[in-house]
């Protein structure tokens, strides 16, 4: 772990790794050893890849230096996510609340508020949502769970979906109406009393996200745990793309494990087919050409969600150093994390479907996990329609019309 020393040579406070370091390599193992571990068990919580996660202070990786963090730029930490992804897509999946998070800490750190979620994001605790309703009404903020005056203080009510990383974090986003009917969000730790985590989330793939249900029932919140909903992007305010563009970061992880596991089934495969091209599979160039086009594949993901990072870091810095947003660059990051979405999806999912074509009915056993990576990225790639993001880049392209301002732009 890397640490902070003064000049007597005392241990002070630790930082985050940085990108290059042997450490976040350490770590990075660590993780995909334990996920691999997990796997041949028949599954499991990636709790010992969260605890790495809080020792090391990966949720601190964006703060500047100067704060205790490890000053990575936007496009660092989207190379950090595509590495976590590789070893393991669920655990950034867990963290993209707490990423989004820290984001905002850093832009409000002059409040009270801001200073009080940093000094806990320097301790290592870890953030999540619970904003999501299966009954909520489509396009609408509201809500259904209730944060309702009781003395001083308030009590929430309510049931959440879709609340990625809540059964593994410390803290909680909650949304929720006031009884004024105005959108409300408190801040409350995971574990607080009538806080109620159900395992049930059964998606086809990112099954450990713990994106299931978080029941509410009367919890506690008080006073200075209220805070303001976070409303819709407008002009004058970020548009904060980074959650959706995260997404295509994990799958070109995804993509980067694949073609490793791809490459060494078949460098490693004793049986070829009698009318194929050679005695041994690895050498026969079909084969080949399977794993060449997904490892192609895999670049040109990974380029193009890097190359919307380095759109978002503009965005960013700008907002960062002069304290303003530039909706020129807002939006330039938002578009072009739109077009990453159309345009990478299906080269994909494709993608992971023909790696079997390099295989037999062998590599289609249970044991040998490869259905995986095609479940999770179709998981992944499920958040926010892309008919509706090609919709609306064309509408850009042909119209010059503006992006929809809801958070998913």
């Amino acid at each position: 772990m890397t640490t902070h020393v003064n000049k007597s040579g005392t241990r002070t406070d630790r930082v985050p790794p940085a990108l290059d370091s042997d450490e976040l390599a350490a770590v990075i193992a660590e993780i995909a050893a334990d996920a691999a571990r997990r796997r041949d068990a028949g599954g499991g919580r990636p709790d010992r890849a969260l605890a790495l996660a809080r020792e090391h202070l990966l949720g601190a990786v964006r703060l500047p230096e100067q704060a205790g963090g490890a000053g990575y730029s936007l496009r660092d930490f989207f190379e950090l996510v595509i590495r976590l992804a590789e070893a393991d897509p669920d655990v950034p999946h867990i963290l993209r609340g707490h990423w989004g998070t820290v984001e905002e800490t850093w832009r409000s750190r002059d409040t009270e508020r801001g200073q009080r979620w940093l000094r806990w994001i320097l301790d290592g605790k870890i953030f999540a949502g619970a904003q999501s309703e299966l009954s909520g009404q489509p396009g609408v903020y509201t809500y259904d769970t209730t944060l309702t005056a009781d003395g001083p203080n308030f009590r929430l009510d309510g049931k959440k979906f879709y609340s990625t990383g809540s059964s593994y974090a410390d803290y909680l986003r909650v949304a929720a109406n006031n009884e004024a009917g105005e959108q409300v969000s408190a801040i409350i730790p995971a574990d607080r009393a009538g806080v109620v985590h159900v395992d049930d989330w059964d998606g086809i793939g990112q099954r450990e996200t713990g994106s299931g249900t978080t029941l509410l029932e009367h919890v506690l919140v008080y006073p200075e745990e209220v805070g303001e909903f976070r409303r819709l992007p407008v002009a004058g305010k970020p548009r904060a793309p980074q959650a959706h563009l995260l997404m295509h970061a994990i799958a070109a992880g995804v993509l980067r494990a694949l073609t490793a596991e791809t490459a060494t089934l078949l460098r490693t495969r004793t049986r070829a087919y009698s009318w194929g091209n050679s005695e041994l599979a690895r050498e026969d160039p079909q084969l080949l050409a399977v794993v060449g086009s997904l490892s192609s594949t895999t670049f040109v993901v990974e380029a193009a969600v890097l190359a919307a990072a380095d759109a978002l870091d503009r965005a960013t810095g700008h907002l960062w150093q002069h304290g303003v947003v530039d909706d020129d660059l807002e939006f330039a990051a938002s578009f072009q994390t739109s077009q990453v979405k159309v345009a990478v999806e299906q080269l994909a999912l494709r993608a992971a479907a023909e790696a079997f074509d390099a295989g037999g009915a062998s590599w289609t056993r249970r044991s040998v996990h490869l259905d995986r990576h095609w479940r999770n990225l179709r998981t992944l790639f499920s958040h926010n329609p892309t008919v509706y993001k090609a919709r609306a880049v064309g509408d850009v392209v042909v119209n010059d019309a503006p992006l929809p301002a809801v958070g998913f732009f």
